[in-house]
Formats: C-alpha cells, structure tokens, sequence
C-alpha cells in the first residue's frame, strides 16, 4: 500500500488543454450553449424512478433489492449525471431554474443532494486534486483504514453514499446554505408522499437505487474510473463504453473538464474534433472491468490519486525563474 498520494506542483492540465484546443480549433465555441432537452429527460427518468416504486408497492424486500440493483441503479446514475448537468448551469440559462432541475432529480433519488453537490463539485473543478478543496479525495485516515484490501475496499465502495456526506468536513471553506436546506425539506416532503402513495417498498426501491448507484455497483466504478491512477502520471480518465447511451456521456470526462460549458450530448463531438489531444491519453471500456480491477489490484487503492500543492508548485516556478 502507498504512504500517500502523488504530489504534483504542476498546474491543472486542463487549463492548458482547454486553451489549446479553443485556438486550434475555434468551432468548439459552438458547442458552449444550453441543452433544455435534458429537463425534459429529468422528468421522464424521474417519472419512470417513480412508476416502478408504485408498481413495488406490495412487492417482497427481494424483488425491491433485485429492482434497486439491476434497474434502479442505472436510472439513479442516470439523474446524478443531470444533477451534474445542472450543477454546471448547462440546461438552461440562469441559476435559479438549473438548481430547481437539480433538486427535482433528487426526488427519483430519495436523497436531498444536488444542492451540496453543485457547491463541492464546481469546487473540484476550480481546485482539482487539491486535499483541502476538492472533496472527491480520500481523507488520509480513510485511505489508511481501506488500505488495498479486496474485502475492505468492496466494503467502502458498498457505503459510498455515506462516504460522500462526510467527505465535504475536510473542505477549508465550508457552506451551508438556504439551498441546501430547502433541498432536504422538498426531498423530505416527497419521502413522505412516496412512503404515501408507494408504501415502504416504493420507497426503498428509491433509496436503495440510489445507495447502489454510487456504490458496489458497475455504474459505481465510475468514481473510480475518474481520477484514480490507472497510468502513471494521467491526472483524469475517461470512460468510452457503451453505458453511456444511457448514462448521458458521463464517461467523457476529460473532454468535460477541459470544456466545461458543453452540454454532455456535445462531448463526444468535441473528442471528434480534437482527436489529437484524447486519442493518446490512457481510457476505460468497461466499468465493469474498472470495477473488478479497483477490488483486486493490490496497486489500486485509495491513495492512487494525484494530488496539487499550489505552493510548492509557485516556489518551485520562482526557484527555476531565479
């Protein structure tokens, strides 16, 4: 097992990329725009999330966890996908409405977390790798208690969920605000009326569905698949397998971090038009795969993670300048 992460003091390599490929290829601004069509797909996933926990409303608890794992599971990624859709301002213009899709997507979820995550994700981004902003990061003492064993590793991904409500106590500047408690007192509200309408069945179904498709799940290993270090020295990966047909092409994700106002139905295309920045970089095909080698690869645990110190990195460029 490592001692800790990889430090890096280099810059974030998408910023670099993202101006590069915008002068070598200028028609990439065409995709910078709003993509509406991803509201009405939120409430069509929705909708769907919601029939299926009527129809379980009488259903035994092994019918409700086959549904959770098999089917609901894709159709919660598939709204955490638009949740971060929305977290990005990408379906329409403005602040207000994008938050309120985000907020609906949580009703098919049963957790009230699209608020929290537009404020930690959007941090990610601006503070990629950095251990005390970006919450994607282990805590140290995390990464030591997993260490790499299969066991222990196939247990955490399993309570992942949770893991992610914790992670964000790590983070400098920390936020709370009416957001996120309007958030958990609509996902309260609607907790109710499916426990209503759905009984506790529907309801778990929700739940469930959510708690496997962020954890021991294929559609799980995409947290894995994003930044863990799978290739020396490769900060981001990218996923190009078919789940993405319906998972709404989460898996392009170095083309999001380099270009991060181009809706997901735009990213395969601007792989397409800068094939020489991503065609050389190391990819994943399979989740699944991504999965199996994360439990039992000894090499991957959850210190394979580059990390940034941008204060060694502006000691070291003013070292060299002198």
């Amino acid at each position: 097992m490592r001692n800790g992460f990889a430090l890096t003091d280099g810059a974030n390599p998408h910023i670099q990329r993202s101006r590069e490929i915008i002068k070598l290829h200028p028609e990439v601004r065409h995709y910078f725009t709003h993509y509406p069509l991803s509201g009405v797909y939120i409430s069509g996933v929705v909708g769907l999330q919601l029939g299926i926990a009527y129809l379980l409303r009488d259903a035994s608890w092994l019918w409700v966890v086959l549904c959770a794992y098999l089917v609901g599971a894709f159709v919660s990624h598939a709204l955490f996908v638009l949740i971060h859709e929305a977290s990005h301002n990408l379906i329409v213009k403005g602040n207000l409405p994008n938050r309120c899709f985000g907020i609906l997507c949580n009703i098919g979820q049963g957790f009230p977390s699209a608020m929290s995550f537009r404020t930690y994700h959007l941090l990610h981004h601006s503070h990629l790798d950095e251990y005390s902003y970006d919450a994607d990061l282990a805590f140290d003492w995390e990464a030591r208690l997993v260490k790499n064993s299969p066991l222990r590793k196939a247990v955490w991904l399993f309570l992942f969920a949770g893991v992610e409500i914790i992670r964000p106590l790590r983070i400098q500047r920390q936020f709370a605000d009416r957001w996120a408690v309007l958030n958990t007192a609509v996902i309260a509200a609607t907790n109710f009326l499916i426990w209503w309408w759905c009984g506790w069945s529907g309801l778990g179904y929700v739940i469930l569905s959510t708690v496997a498709g962020v954890g021991l799940h294929p559609v799980g290993a995409r947290w894995i698949q994003e930044h863990y270090t799978f290739h020396e020295g490769q900060e981001t990966y990218s996923y190009y397998g078919i789940l993405n047909w319906i998972a709404f092409n989460i898996g392009y994700h170095n083309e999001h971090h380099d270009l991060t106002k181009v809706p997901w139905v735009y990213l395969p295309k601007i792989k397409a038009i800068a094939p020489e920045y991503y065609d050389h970089l190391h990819a994943h095909r399979s989740w699944t795969r991504v999965l199996m080698r994360f439990l039992f690869d000894p090499q991957i645990d959850l210190y394979a993670r580059i990390t940034r110190d941008r204060k060694l990195g502006a000691a070291r460029r003013a070292t060299a300048a002198a």
